[in-house]
């Protein structure tokens, strides 16, 4: 696999987007975590979400209609005219609400999606309750989890059996993990808390699904029960992990952030447990500076072109990507 062209095909999120989702009272957000809801639409999860008031960058807690994480959804199938939105999961005024809670805790900053993914028809997101940020590219996590809504996406629930907890050392390797599926597992590529890690696998049947006590680790050679024997799988830094099937290249794609190498890469496996082809560049940070993310449009990987949300630290929002791949 190899990228041959990259270009930015429009901005998604901020007053002067193809969204204008200022009217949702999301004036800067990041991430924007995509997958198929199997009901028809893509779910585009959000992080931390800014109103009107916002200062730029990335903003600051309890400031400016300040929400953790919001919810968007898109039938959008020409991709090549931009990704819109239908509608947004809303507060009674209509504008955007948050919709992954948070605990409540002293020691919990904010609540970030990593990844989801539809299940049986229920929605699954892997989120991380983050203790604290530090410098760029690192933080400290208190737990990782699974959150899970039956309607839709409107409400979620996050329940203890799905969590993996930090220990005093922040060294557990699924704090920041990307979902995948094939046959009758569910898969977990996960990171240490930050974008530095490498990155490592998990699975379990889908019927335990939100039972963390039930998955196994891929320890090199096989599967083992004990998450700190995992082995590598991808080599770090890895950051913003999205994994998914392109049935046009008959391969997983994984797109993650290098940092501070400042770029986007895509790397590409015939097999879940690899071996991982070196990262291509798929976004070089020199033409997008303070660029992070990169996930998969999962209604984009039966052709030769891929999509990709990325967002940017400076404007603080989001933005539809293509590249141009070939075998």
């Amino acid at each position: 696999m190899r990228v041959v062209e990259t270009e930015q095909i429009c901005k998604v999120t901020g007053a002067d987007s193809i969204n204008r989702t200022d009217r949702f009272a999301i004036h800067g957000t990041d991430l924007g975590i995509l997958w198929d809801g199997g009901d028809g639409r893509v779910f585009v999860l959000f992080g931390d979400t800014f109103g009107e008031g916002w200062g730029g960058d990335g903003g600051g807690p309890n400031s400016a209609d300040w929400r953790n994480n919001v919810l968007a959804f898109s039938t959008s199938t020409d991709l090549a005219a931009g990704l819109t939105f239908d509608g947004v999961v809303t507060r009674p005024d209509g504008t955007a609400a948050q919709v992954i809670p948070r605990d409540g805790r002293r020691d919990e900053v904010t609540v970030i999606p990593n990844s989801g993914l539809a299940v049986d028809g229920l929605q699954v997101v892997h989120y991380m309750s983050v203790r604290q940020w530090g410098p760029p590219g690192k933080w400290t996590t208190n737990y990782s989890g699974l959150a899970v809504s039956d309607d839709g996406g409107v409400t979620w629930a996050k329940p203890w059996s799905a969590r993996w907890i930090n220990r005093a050392e922040r060294d557990d390797p699924f704090q920041m993990c990307a979902l995948a599926r094939e046959g009758d597992h569910v898969y977990l590529f996960g990171t240490t808390n930050g974008r530095h890690g490498d990155a490592y696998l998990a699975r379990t049947a889908i019927p335990h699904l939100l039972d963390a006590s039930s998955y196994e680790y891929f320890d090199g050679r096989g599967w083992t029960r004990d998450e700190f024997a995992a082995a590598p799988v991808i080599p770090g830094p890895v950051g913003e992990l999205s994994v998914a099937y392109d049935v046009h290249l008959g391969q997983w794609l994984a797109m993650h952030l290098d940092d501070p190498g400042g770029a986007i890469l895509l790397r590409s496996a015939d097999r879940l447990t690899g071996p991982w082809s070196p990262g291509q560049v798929a976004v070089p940070g020199h033409r997008y500076p303070g660029l992070y993310g990169g996930y998969l449009h999962p209604w984009a990987l039966d052709g030769p072109d891929v999509y990709y949300l990325m967002s940017q630290w400076g404007p603080y929002n989001v933005f539809l990507m293509r590249s141009t791949l070939e075998q």
